[in-house]
């Protein structure tokens, strides 16, 4: 059975001690999408370090629909936020690609969570920060995050927990329960997540804590995906010389 006060507890004594061990005063700067992950890290790192040493920072690219959740989740916490429209950077770095260049979908794609990382970064750099992955477990799993995008940060509250995990943790922190209930929308395309994957996290989750799954085809599908993002999660490979 999952303790979620326990998990809650544990993970905001381990953030506290994070920051005494890797940036003693720093600041906490959280990528705030109005997604029920950063909406919870965020809290989280309210918890453990105090709303003064939270910093939000939202990027929307050019128009998004749901910037009233992102808001929402500053204004609810009562953390410093600031707002970074990312729509200049990505059509820059477009537009200046060479024309000989076929570019694919997947790097028009993964290019805003990329140029948000970066953002983050110059954020955390100015602000004398540490920055808050939002990943959880779930997504991990199969690869669901944009290598040097999302998946990167200094410190993870989340990726050894799942969706449902997650979201049991959400509900102890007085956050809005639409926050911690929104249906996941990958921010990239405009589908959800479960579209996207082609399975729900429920089926995820339970596969991933239990090994059982009632659909052979779903199976065999995450686990294609998880044995072919396994490189995400790993360090990049380096030679080693041999000096014998």
């Amino acid at each position: 059975m999952f303790q979620a006060e326990k998990v809650k507890n544990d993970c905001v004594r381990w953030i506290r001690d994070f920051f005494e061990k890797n940036g003693k005063g720093c600041n906490a700067v959280v990528g705030i999408s109005g997604g029920k992950d950063s909406s919870i890290v965020a809290a989280l790192c309210v918890e453990a370090l105090g709303k003064e040493r939270v910093i939000g920072v939202l990027m929307p690219c050019g128009v998004q629909h749901d910037i009233d959740c992102a808001y929402a989740v500053v204004n609810h916490l009562g953390i410093r936020h600031y707002v970074v429209n990312i729509q200049d950077a990505v059509e820059g770095v477009v537009k200046n690609l060479p024309e000989s260049l076929s570019v694919t979908t997947q790097s028009l794609t993964n290019l805003p969570p990329r140029i948000r990382m970066t953002t983050l970064y110059a954020v955390s750099q100015s602000c004398n920060g540490r920055v808050a992955n939002t990943c959880n477990l779930s997504e991990d799993w199969v690869g669901y995050s944009t290598r040097y995008g999302d998946s990167v940060g200094d410190f993870s509250p989340l990726s050894r927990l799942t969706v449902a995990e997650v979201k049991e943790i959400g509900y102890l922190l007085d956050l809005p329960r639409a926050l911690v209930d929104k249906i996941p929308i990958d921010g990239l395309c405009g589908k959800t997540d479960e579209d996207n994957l082609g399975f729900t996290y429920a089926e995820l989750d339970r596969y991933i804590r239990t090994g059982e799954i009632d659909d052979p085809d779903k199976k065999a599908l995450i686990d294609r995906k998880h044995a072919a993002n396994l490189f995400k999660l790993e360090l990049m490979p380096c030679f080693e010389p041999s000096f014998d």
